[in-house]
């Protein structure tokens, strides 16, 4: 029978034996979930979005409106991108900006949250997409170099 301490080595082993593109999958998907559902939201009620962008949602530069269309338009494509690994990086910095936005502006409360997202988001910005994800496929051929994704 093993010791206590063998027994934590094997599942410290097994954990760091996870691949790193497991992790980044788990992080793109729950960033997507995020905000496809912010998204999605804000689609299917359009003038109450409005309305929220009108008398609430006051951003710093930009007209209530264009700030909607912005908003809703980033939070469906960048979160699409990310789920599937394409411009990735670019991507989850456009979410990560906006939701500074909202955290600086709008919801300065809501930081309990933000927080949560910032830690799988900046895993994504700080580490990419991972070997599972469309940069890492055709990245390399883009850039004219070796793939560098993470296993």
């Amino acid at each position: 029978m093993k010791s206590p301490a063998a027994l934590v080595r094997t599942a410290i082993a097994a954990l760091d034996s996870v691949p790193y593109s497991v992790i980044a999958l788990i992080a793109r998907a729950a960033t997507f979930s995020v905000f496809i559902r912010s998204g999605t939201q804000k689609l299917s009620d359009w003038s109450s979005t409005l309305l929220l962008f009108q008398n609430e949602y006051h951003t710093p530069v930009l007209p209530p409106v264009i700030a909607a269309y912005t908003a809703t338009a980033m939070e469906l494509g960048c979160s699409s991108l990310i789920l599937v690994g394409l411009a990735t990086r670019v991507s989850t910095l456009l979410l990560l900006g906006m939701t500074a936005t909202i955290q600086l502006f709008i919801y300065p409360d809501a930081w309990p949250t933000h927080i949560q997202w910032l830690a799988f988001m900046i895993l994504i910005v700080l580490r990419g997409p991972g070997a599972w994800s469309l940069d890492a496929l055709i990245g390399p051929r883009l850039l004219g170099r070796e793939s560098t994704a993470n296993a």
